[in-house]
Order: structure tokens, then sequence, then C-alpha cells
């Protein structure tokens, strides 16, 4: 894929601000954009000078999760945070009966299309959690988007699957819970989705409380849980890892596709790729250059120790 042009990137569709004014009061001097892809809105704040990096956020989050660490690169890279389909504020799409409108492959075809009205072709991209399943899918489909692939977090999706035993059941049992059909997970977080929510971020936490989290990120996040039908695209985002997105990552791997880029893999001491066996290994098993630490965090690195994620990630981005 050939570079686009060497254009500054300019918000689109700005005539609508952020309604969520708590997200732009955790980033000083990001401005709000607006993308209309048609069957998606992606709605994403952009900040800093240089190249192009993008940051997509994980679940139960959105683009508020990178609050701690985004500043830290904006003196070299024009950093572009985006909501992934349905979380955040971007638009909720109307799921298929198949999986694929929450899949991982739609929502890296989201940000491919985004960056592209921005004026890039080609980027580096740090994803946590879910942003980081989109970002490595991303990484297999358009190999030339994506310049260097930041991974904090997270193994892939099939071997995720293949890891499950008693222990991982239990700890990420999300996984077999959300994936449930429809209505059943909508309607249980329903009866009280405030403490859902935050006992799903304590519980996953190094400390195993709410105190590492700035109650204004907390307020962001408690707003999704609060629309019925951001919690139904929360769950399609997992019914599409129990199916379609297991079934790429299996059809890439007995194909031999591999991702061509560099890969930096970050994971907390505690989180659940330490579960998960080696989990550089598992990385090195889809990508040629693979590098990575383990940090003293639980699964939210970026927001329980911001200072670590910036520091690896910061000369990696840069060459």
């Amino acid at each position: 894929m050939p570079p686009g042009p060497k254009l500054r990137a300019r918000p689109i569709l700005r005539e609508r601000p952020l309604t969520m004014s708590l997200t732009r009061r955790l980033f000083p001097g990001f401005e709000p954009v607006r993308i209309d892809l048609g069957e998606v809105v992606l709605a994403g704040l952009v900040g800093g000078e240089g190249p192009p990096l993008v940051m997509l956020h994980g679940y139960p989050q959105n683009l508020a999760s990178w609050h701690r660490v985004a500043g830290a690169f904006t003196a070299r890279f024009r950093c572009h945070l985006f909501d992934l389909r349905g979380y955040g504020e971007s638009s909720v799409p109307t799921p298929a009966d198949d999986g694929s409108t929450y899949s991982k492959r739609a929502m890296a075809a989201d940000v491919v299309a985004a960056m592209a009205r921005l004026g890039h072709r080609r980027f580096a991209l740090l994803g946590h959690d879910r942003g980081a399943r989109a970002g490595y899918r991303m990484a297999l489909d358009h190999p030339d988007t994506v310049s260097r692939l930041g991974i904090v977090e997270i193994v892939p999706t099939a071997d995720m699957w293949a890891a499950f035993d008693a222990g991982m059941a239990m700890k990420a049992y999300h996984w077999t819970f959300l994936a449930q059909p429809h209505p059943l997970p909508e309607r249980l977080i329903a009866a009280d989705p405030a403490f859902y929510l935050d006992r799903t971020l304590a519980s996953w936490s190094r400390s195993g409380t709410l105190d590492g989290f700035d109650p204004l990120a907390l307020e962001c996040y408690r707003a999704g849980f609060r629309d019925p039908a951001r919690v139904r695209a929360f769950c399609e985002d997992y019914r599409a890892g129990a199916t379609i997105d297991r079934a790429l990552d299996e059809q890439d791997l007995a194909a031999g596709r591999r991702i061509g880029c560099p890969v930096h893999f970050v994971w907390g001491d505690v989180g659940f790729p330490s579960r998960a066996g080696d989990p550089l290994a598992l990385w090195r098993r889809w990508a040629d250059v693979v590098t990575g630490e383990r940090i003293e965090a639980g699964h939210f690195a970026q927001e329980e120790n911001p200072d670590a994620v910036a520091r690896s990630f910061a000369g990696f981005f840069a060459g």
C-alpha cells in the first residue's frame, strides 16, 4: 500500500463536539474528531506532532484509559486515540447474526479507513486488550498499514482459548459469560451495571481495588455501562471472540501467515498473559521480530504503571 500524503491530520466532522466532557478534561491539548465511515461513526481525540501513532483501548473501558500515557508520546508523535465501534462515543452498529459486526477484522477496518481519511496510509499502533486484538488483526489483514505494533496485556485469541484450564476459566470467566447468547449476559449486567463494572476493574487490577483509577476515567467507563445498547455491543465483541475471531486466528496459523512488522509486548506480572504459559513464546509463533517486557501491573497496565508502559514503548516506536 503506497504511503499517504504528508499532511497534518485534521479533525473531520467537528461540528458535533464530544458529549463526554470528562474525557476531554483527561487529555488537555487534544482535539476531538468524529469520522463518519458509513456503517459506523468513530469518535476520538488527536494530539501531538510527528509521525502518526494510533492508540486503541480495551474492555471494559474506552479511549480514556490512555490518559496517563498519551502525553508521553505527543512530543514525538501525532497521537490518534479512537473509541472502538460500540465503545465510548463511537456509534453502535446493529449486530449481524454471524458475529462479524463486532469482529476484530471489522474494528481494524474501521481504524484503517479513519486514518486514511486523516491522510495516513501507514502508522504505528499501540493497543490494549480488545484494541490490541484489533491491532494484530490489522497487521495480518493490512500488512502494509502497520509499521510497528505495540501490544499490552494479551496473547492471541486462539492461544487464549487454548490456555483455558480451571484457573484461567475462573480468572477470565467473562470470556464465556459475555459470549453467551443474547440477552442472557445483557440482562444480568443490567441488574446492577455499576457494581459489575467496578468489580471487574478492581478484580483485574494488581491491588484488587479501584485505587489505581482516576475518578474522571471511572465515570467515563461507567457511562458506557449505563447504556444498554453499548452493553449489548460489549457482549457482541466477546461473542465474536468466541467465534469469528478465533476462527480467523486458526486459519492464519494453519496457512502460516505471520505479522511482518516489529512487535513489542508488555504484560503485567499478575495479568492474564502471565497465566497463559510463556507469553513471549506465544507471540513469536505469530511474528518474526518480537520483543517484550513484564512489568508490575495487573490487567490495566497503562493506568496502574504508566511510567513503565511509556518507557517500554517510547524506544520501540522511535525505532
